[in-house]
Parts: C-alpha cells; structure tokens; sequence
C-alpha cells in the first residue's frame, strides 16, 4: 500500500482573492462581454434546433402505465411522472390557503452533476461554460456549467456520445475541489431529487471544444443581468463559490440561525404521498395534457426534440409547463449598516426534508389572482407594486430547461422599509445576512433552488455595482 501523502489545508484567503480579482474582471482573455451575443447566435446556427409539441401517442419509448397511469420509459430509466398527495398537519397556515393538495410529481432517482471549471488565464480566473441547449428554454440556447449531466448521461443508457469534460470532475485525475455539494432541484416538480454542485480549479491544459467558452466572474455576472442568458444550473452551481465574507452584524447568529431552520423543520408535519397519477383528484389528461381542472399551476406536455449537438440528436420527452410568469424576490433591508434579506421557510412537496430556505416571495401571481386579499400570499403584493426606484437587481430567468418548458420568472432584489416588513417578520420569515446565505449553500439542502439563483443574482448585483 503506498505511503498517505498529507495535503496542505486550503488558503481560504488566497482562494477569495484569486475570486475576487476574477469577478472584478470584465473584460475576459478569451471573449469580450460585448461579443458573447454574437458567439451564442453563432452557435445556435452551427447546429440544428427544433422542439415541437406532439401528443401522448406520439413519444417514442414513453408510455402511460396500464394500472397507475404513471408516464414512464420502457427501459425504466430516465424519469417517471406520478402523482403526489402532500398533507401538512399541525402548522399554522400562514403560508398559504391549501394544508392539502393532489400533483403530478417528477421522480428520478439518479444525482446528476452540475460541474463547472476554473482555470487561470493572464493570471485571472476564467471559468469554462457552455452554450447548451435544452428543449424547455424559451430561447433553447443558454449558457449551462461545464458539465451538466444526468448520471443517464455521463453512464451512456442512451447510447450517446461521452459526456466532454467529465474526466475533471469524476476520478482520482481531477484538480482542485472548491465546491463539491449535493444540492435540491425544485422541490414543486421533483420529488426528493438532488444535483451534485461541483466548482474545480485545474492548471492543466484543457482543450477548448465547439460550444464552450471561458469567462470570467465579472463577465458571468453581467451577463446575469440579461434575460435568458445563464441557464439555472449554471446559477445553482455558481451560488456556491466560496466568495469571501464581506461583512458581520447579522440580526441572528449563525446558532440562532440553524436553531430557527431547525424549529421550522419541526412545526411543519408534512406527509407527502407518491400516488398513481390515474385518477388523481382535480387533474384531468387527454391526448396533449395533462392539467388542472382549474387551469391553474402547470400542465404535463410531450415534445418531439432535435439538437444537433447533443449527445443524443432526437428524442421525445415529457416536460412540465407552468401556466403564467413567476415573480421570484428577496425583499432587502439594511440593519446598522448592513445589508439583510427575508427568507421564507418554504414546505414544498418534493424536499428531502420538508423544509428548505426560499424567497420572500416565489409565486406565479395568476395562481393567486382568485383568491380575496387575505389569503393571498403574504409579501406578494410588495413586491408586485414596488416603485422602480426600489429595485436592486431585475431580470428574467428560466427554470430547468431539461424538464420544464418555458418556466419563466421574474428575478428580483427589492428594497423595503419598516413599513413593508418589520424588524420581527411575520412566523415562517427570518432576516438572514448574504454571508449567511453563502455560509449556509456550502451544505446541502438548506436553501431551494430559487433562493440559490438569487444568491448568484445578490453576487452579480455587488459585482455591477464596483
């Protein structure tokens, strides 16, 4: 057996530096900011994109099961749709009108990885990303993390092309490890699914393949202030860089953090139930949809896909689409001089441990635009009617394109004062420090996927600003 070799601790501090100076750069070694546009259209017409609705009957390999009604694949893998019967007991209902709900639910029991790569250029760090297309972004070409493969993918039961750029994330080969971190996908439309979150620094060479670029931090975070343009696993992944701490004075300590997670995890009896998705109360299916009687929430669509860079180049696959634009916000306020944001113990019927940190508000407003004011959902409203003047941080951003057609929401940061939110918010509401948030993504299953796009966003935001 050959000798251990110890390894030196990381320089936590020379690390935060090299992150530092790469978020401060905007102009990167490889592309201009101002030229990404026109690389990302290049790509999109190097290769050949089509997605187009089909009905159930077309799907190749996906089939409605003769009991359950669960859609499946015959080779048993990928994903299923099923359905999900959640109860919540014992909480108080402030978190909206419903203690019980019936839902198609996506299970796929397989952790994917989310992997981006660092590598200096000219003595700054550049990071290497992808224009990737998914059949459910609206503009089907976004830029995606280095790898971002279901283990489907990278273990090739499609019978596709290798996974590029995996080596430097799987194996004994791989560099320098600065973020490695399962995390939650969309607790509404997964049910207990996670992604491994992985950020590695290499000094190797590395080829440079069609399709990729290397970027900066700085540039990555200008181009988060455009619509459309970093896909969400790009931002999950992103939230957990290690940036340094920027300041103290947090109205709770971390304790009095981790004890209040840990008291809403404990008030919240959350039961959730996969059923078949045959029969499943409020929900009707016929040869295009699956959907709500009401019309509301989301609908279950087929679509026909054809990508010319993918490693399988046609396919068919079910997706979820969302019915309406999501507001998605943290509303802001500075405490003796420092920056604070609201978030809210969110119960969603897919997390792994009933409740995760979200948003001070993650609603689609015409979900909600029935109900009387009182039982809408709390802060939404602020939010809606908040000035211009009022907003930090705004753009339009996709969900998972992989899964979810045209999941669009608007992505917020927005100033409030005493009389929007008081210094003690309402139950299920805490003000919590951006460190504490970057504290708290380095483990897994603390903060919801919406809040780690808008930590990224919050990173972004004090990157436009310098």
């Amino acid at each position: 057996m050959p000798p251990l070799t110890l390894q030196p601790r990381d320089d936590a501090k020379l690390l935060a530096d090299r992150l530092a100076l790469s978020a401060a750069t905007t102009r990167g070694a490889h592309l201009a900011t101002a030229g990404f546009a026109d690389w990302l259209a290049e790509r999109g017409r190097a290769n050949a994109f089509r997605v187009d609705r089909i009905p159930f009957a077309r799907l190749d390999g996906w089939l409605f099961h003769d009991i359950t009604g669960n859609l499946e694949h015959r080779s048993g893998r990928f994903f299923t749709v099923e359905g999900l019967h959640v109860t919540e007991r014992g909480a108080p209902h402030g978190d909206g009108p419903h203690a019980e709900w019936h839902q198609p639910i996506i299970k796929q029991p397989e952790v994917g990885i989310l992997g981006i790569l660092g590598k200096e250029f000219d003595g700054v760090l550049h990071f290497l990303m992808q224009a990737k297309m998914e059949p459910g972004n609206p503009n089907l070409l976004q830029l995606s993390p280095t790898v971002q493969a279901t283990r489907s993918n990278y273990t090739k039961v499609h019978q596709g092309a290798d996974v590029k750029y995996l080596e430097h994330f799987v194996g004994p080969g791989r560099g320098r490890v600065v973020a490695d971190v399962l995390q939650s996908e969309h607790g509404s439309w997964f049910f207990h699914k996670s992604n491994r979150n992985m950020i590695v620094l290499t000094d190797d060479d590395v080829p440079l393949l069609d399709d990729f670029c290397w970027l900066t931090l700085g540039q990555i975070a200008e181009l988060l202030h455009q619509d459309n343009v970093v896909n969400m696993d790009s931002r999950t992944v992103l939230s957990c860089l290690p940036v340094p701490e920027t300041a103290a004075g947090a109205l709770l300590s971390d304790a009095q953090l981790l004890s209040w997670i840990t008291g809403e995890r404990s008030r919240h009896d959350v039961h959730a139930e996969r059923v078949p998705l045959a029969g499943l109360p409020s929900w009707r299916r016929d040869e295009m949809t699956v959907e709500h009687e009401e019309g509301r929430y989301f609908k279950v669509v087929a679509v026909a896909v054809q990508a010319g860079n993918r490693e399988v180049s046609g396919w068919t696959q079910p997706l979820f689409e969302p019915v309406g634009l999501g507001v998605t916000a943290f509303l802001t306020r500075t405490f003796d001089g420092f920056p604070h944001v609201l978030v809210h113990a969110r119960v969603e019927g897919g997390f792994l441990d009933t409740v995760e940190l979200g948003p001070t508000v993650q609603y689609t407003p015409g979900n909600h635009a029935h109900l009387p004011a009182k039982e809408r959902p709390s802060f939404l409203d602020t939010v809606l009617a908040a000035p211009a003047d009022r907003i930090r941080y705004e753009a339009v951003h996709s969900e998972e394109g992989g899964r979810f057609l045209n999941a669009e929401s608007r992505y917020l940061l927005v100033d409030a004062d005493e009389h929007d939110i008081p210094l003690d918010p309402p139950a299920g509401y805490a003000w919590v420090t951006p460190d504490q948030l970057t504290w708290l993504v380095r483990h897994g299953h603390y903060l919801n996927v919406q809040a780690r796009t808008l930590l990224a966003c919050l990173n972004a935001a004090a990157a436009n600003a310098r």
